[in-house]
């Protein structure tokens, strides 16, 4: 197939490009990049008015198969993806059984690939069971394909085994991505321990929960100079101990989800479950404090956390419901409307959290746009405002805060190789 993207708004972090261009398609691969491109045999795609930006790239999504099939598989998880934006994820090990074997590893390989929607990278387990007593064969998780490992859901509440898994992943390049949590603090808890937890009576789960594990692992990866990711920080404590790592030069980077960004724990006032996440929404602060780390960079990346879970299991009393948001189908508009449209952070920024950011943490060959290089593009229109729709996700998880509220800035077209799989919000193909 060959494509010809005409008239966008070209945006490519790594180069700094920032130039409206057209860019031709041929076999998968970008083949030019430049002006007033001769059409030829190439389908035209106009997309005047529109960005035109390397392939998004999420590296933290629940897809629950194996196991979990009920709340989302790997083709409803692949497909939501599509729609959301992006042309490839990272797919968390806490499935059942759990993804501390090569055979799990490859089991989401192939699905994602039988999917032939976006690019599923596998993330293996840090421990066996994730359990956090005994470390998993990681070199084993690497050669099958693992791009990361973490017990993500669960913390790794041993020093012993942190350290060994920071020590051994040094030798395949790959990171160890923290669930900072010390659960002899959160345990119980339901939401952020302040003024809202008191009003509404539910069990508070202090900051430093998050930040005392966020310390103990920025201190593990100064000890072993291994590659430390931590998933979605979320209070101001987190980030303070984030800038001090990277002022002493401790290879540790970190990312953010939207709904941190976006919401604050007022928000469960309504005791709606849907706004019950792992770690808690937080204060005024700590978002504001998050969002001008993810505007500096301190914080590389966005990561949606999907989390999708079926009706029947969101249904119950607060504190017994699980934790997650249905994210991927959202991340882009909540995040452009966010950050771009009220705050001010610039497009290219916004991409690079998007781009750059999480290809750089999963040292993947992804995230710009360059003549011969695979053909994976997100296009979003700035301008656009649409309402959120649960309903109409494709992702089996309709478990979102967001029902009904507006936002501007969604990905209208989503290419991946050289395949237009989504378009104007619907699937292709």
């Amino acid at each position: 197939m060959k494509l010809l993207l005409q008239g966008g708004l070209i945006i490519d972090p790594k180069s700094g490009l920032e130039k409206k261009l057209d860019l031709r398609i041929e076999e998968g691969k970008i083949t030019e990049i430049g002006s007033n491109l001769i059409e030829g045999e190439s389908e035209v795609l106009d997309v005047r008015g529109k960005i035109v930006a390397p392939g998004f790239i999420d590296p933290h999504v629940h897809l629950r198969e194996p196991g979990g099939e009920a709340n989302e598989t790997i083709l409803t998880g692949c497909q939501a993806a599509a729609a959301g934006g992006f042309t490839t994820i990272a797919a968390m090990p806490n499935t059942k059984p759990c993804a501390d074997n090569e055979g799990i590893i490859e089991l989401v390989k192939n699905r994602g690939s039988r999917a032939g929607l976006v690019r599923v990278l596998p993330i293996g387990a840090i421990s066996k069971g994730r359990e956090g007593r005994e470390i998993a064969e990681i070199g084993s998780l690497y050669k099958a394909g693992a791009v990361a490992i973490s017990d993500d859901g669960n913390p790794v509440t041993s020093s012993e085994v942190m350290r060994r898994a920071l020590e051994y992943t040094k030798l395949f390049g790959i990171p160890v991505i923290s669930h900072s949590e010390d659960i002899s603090l959160s345990a119980g808890g339901s939401m952020n321990e302040g003024y809202w937890s008191t009003v509404l009576g539910l069990k508070g789960i202090p900051a430093q929960a998050e930040e005392i594990m966020v310390a103990r692992d920025i201190l593990l990866a100064e000890l072993t100079e291994g590659k430390l990711h931590l998933a979605h920080v979320s209070t101001s404590g987190s980030i303070k101990l984030l800038r001090f790592a990277k002022e002493k030069g401790i290879h540790v980077t970190a990312e953010a989800t939207p709904h941190h960004l976006l919401l604050t724990d007022e928000e469960v006032k309504s005791y709606s479950t849907n706004t019950k996440v792992n770690p808690p929404l937080r204060g005024e602060e700590d978002v504001h404090n998050l969002r001008i780390a993810v505007k500096e960079g301190l914080v590389e990346c966005i990561a949606t956390d999907h989390a999708p879970w079926c009706q029947e299991e969101k249904e119950q009393e607060y504190s017994k419901a699980p934790s997650g948001i249905s994210g991927l189908e959202t991340a882009i508009p909540v995040i452009w409307d966010t950050l771009v449209v009220k705050e001010n952070m610039s497009w290219l920024e916004v991409i690079e959290r998007f781009t750059v950011g999480p290809a750089c943490v999963l040292n993947l060959d992804r995230g710009y746009l360059a003549k011969g290089h695979e053909a994976d593009i997100t296009v979003i229109d700035p301008n656009l405002r649409k309402e959120v729709k649960a309903e109409n996700f494709y992702s089996k998880g309709k478990n979102t805060p967001l029902d009904g509220r507006s936002f501007q800035g969604w990905p209208v077209m989503t290419i991946v190789g050289g395949k237009v799989v989504m378009q104007d919000g619907k699937l292709k193909g």
